[in-house]
């Protein structure tokens, strides 16, 4: 029984580092019909115009050239962000979040250091390469309102017979309108506006695998991870279908396109392969990792794309403020499921709401909110801990017994019809002694879904980003001191050594006794500092209650039975 108690507390960390593999099941992507892997399809301008319902830009008149003749660049901000654009292309250049900083405390870029690779924010993909280098490198004739939202800003440009309009409105949110249109020879041209290349925060490997593409279709979430392979993600597929919102996503911010009509759509999924420095703060040019860089282009396959294009965090209240359209043009459902609280989501986001408004009603720490919540969480489950620790102890209590059945029967065969015997008198003992063979593991199973569940919404809370607490700079981040993990360890040790187990040969208690720790502290090394403080401060919780039953009645008995069998066994030596 002790054994079996150990081990479910060494699959736990290790099914926490296994978590997203397991308990994420990827959606499979659109079936293989609903799949536009041709070239670039043309459609007569006239039969493509929107109605009047839709707000859409006119084609640029192939009739005469209109370009620029050198490299300009403009800024619009408002109190949220600050975003550069160059007319070379009507790219982006930089998009930087005000709110928000990188691991330098500097204003957050979310321009990638990919975009110059696998191009900028904003440029346009097509399927034709000698278009898509066109498109993205011609001097545009760039205008705009102001520099300061609201504002607009447009990009134009036509050699007699290529034209090319974007239209970009910005308000005082996350939000930018997009208009974009793309013609030739008096047809319109399959191309989309894109994010291609991920967000600037991604400065390791980790961050890179958190990436993910997203699409709402009007009935499910799907999200998909990043595919070396290229079954589910390759470069330049592109899925035909009904998109209330489609974009890249990463742990803790979107670019997310929002079309003003969702139906009969092209979403194009990116996928490019990087190298980057396995150290980002000490970079060596032989010590690289190889990464895979996310991106998405969404549009109108049939003439002009109209939308919306959110940039900005993953935090529930700014995602409840976005509402992607219906199939009528209409307000349709929030972004909130942009943030994925995982398989437990039904408990994990319960715990966020009740985190955060412990943080803003109780204390304004996002550290001491977690050790809080630890603390409720666990006194709300100490009847379950009690029950799982009596029954344990029980356990213990009848293991000379049921060990002397075990070796009465031991000359026969597990076929042999005797052996039923052997498991009728078990269950006698069990039935004398009160004792339930699972009731030691099950409240400890019910016990897991929130650990699982904490795992998921620390993992999701872009509020612990930078949270800081005591020696901590980063409740999101790994602890960089190592003193959780110590600190696992030695609360851990402590924690067995306090508990009674009298049903295990004392060389084997030994061994567990340093593996358990140290298997542990191998687990939390590399988990969110945020989650060592719940996981530390949950066993301090549980040493506290075992204290407690160790110094009941039973607890005095088996403590004694344990010493007893311990004596015994240093006999027979």
């Amino acid at each position: 029984m002790e054994r079996r108690l150990l081990f479910v507390f060494a699959l736990t960390f290790l099914a926490i580092v296994l978590f997203q593999k397991f308990f994420f099941k990827q959606p499979s992507p659109t079936p293989p019909q609903k799949q536009e892997q041709a070239a670039q399809s043309q459609q007569p301008a006239k039969a493509s115009q929107p109605t009047a319902e839709v707000s859409a830009p006119a084609p640029v008149s192939a009739a005469g050239a209109k370009q620029a003749a050198e490299e300009q660049t403009t800024t619009i901000e408002n109190d949220l962000y600050r975003v550069t654009f160059t007319n070379k292309g009507g790219l982006v250049k930089s998009w930087i979040l005000k709110k928000f900083t990188d691991n330098k405390s500097q204003p957050l870029e979310l321009v990638n250091q990919a975009s110059e690779k696998f191009g900028y924010p904003l440029s346009m993909w097509t399927h034709d390469q000698a278009l898509h280098d066109k498109l993205n490198s011609a001097l545009y004739v760039m205008n705009a309102s102001g520099s300061i939202a609201p504002a607009e800003i447009t990009f134009e440009y036509s050699d007699g017979d290529l034209a090319v309009t974007k239209k970009l409105k910005f308000d005082h949110s996350y939000e930018v309108h997009i208009e974009t249109a793309v013609t030739r020879g008096g047809f319109y041209v399959q191309a989309f506006p894109a994010w291609p290349a991920g967000f600037g925060d991604a400065t390791a490997a980790p961050s890179y695998a958190a990436a993910r593409i997203e699409y709402f279709d009007g009935a499910d979430v799907t999200r998909l991870s990043p595919d070396p392979k290229g079954k589910k993600i390759s470069g330049g597929n592109t899925l035909r279908g009904t998109y209330h919102w489609a974009g890249t996503v990463d742990q803790y911010f979107a670019a997310i396109f929002l079309p003003d009509r969702p139906n009969d759509l092209a979403l194009v999924t990116l996928q490019n392969e990087l190298h980057i420095p396995k150290n980002a703060s000490n970079p060596k040019p032989n010590e690289t990792a190889l990464v895979h860089v996310l991106g998405t282009a969404v549009g109108n396959p049939n003439g002009p794309t109209a939308g919306r294009l959110f940039v900005g965090p993953k935090t529930l209240d700014v995602l409840d403020s976005v509402h992607a359209n219906d199939a009528s043009g209409g307000q349709g459902v929030s972004l909130r499921r942009a943030v994925d609280f995982g398989f437990f989501g039904f408990i994990a986001e319960p715990l966020f709401l009740w985190l955060r408004w412990t943080y803003h009603h109780v204390v304004s720490n996002w550290g001491w909110a977690i050790i809080i919540l630890t603390v409720i969480i666990y006194i709300e489950l100490l009847p379950l801990r009690l029950s799982s620790m009596k029954s344990a102890l029980k356990m213990q209590k009848v293991a000379p017994q049921m060990k002397a059945i075990q070796d009465k029967y031991k000359k026969y065969s597990i076929k042999d019809p005797r052996r039923q015997e052997m498991n009728a008198e078990i269950g006698a003992l069990y039935k004398q002694h009160k004792v339930n063979p699972v009731g030691g593991c099950l409240p400890l199973l019910i016990q897991m879904p929130f650990l699982f569940a904490f795992y998921s919404m620390l993992n999701a809370a872009i509020e612990l980003r930078h949270a800081k607490f005591m020696w901590l700079s980063d409740l999101s981040a790994p602890d960089p001191y190592y003193i959780l993990p110590i600190a696992i360890v030695a609360s851990t040790i402590l924690m067995q050594r306090m508990t009674p187990q009298a049903g295990m040969d004392p060389a084997q208690q030994k061994m567990m006794n340093i593996m358990m720790p140290v298997m542990l502290g191998f687990f939390s090394y590399t988990v969110a500092s945020g989650l060592g403080l719940y996981w530390v401060t949950g066993t301090i919780v549980s040493i506290v209650q075992q204290w407690v039953m160790n110094r009941t009645e039973l607890g005095r008995e088996i403590r004694e039975e344990a010493e007893k069998r311990a004596r015994k066994a240093q006999l027979k030596k």
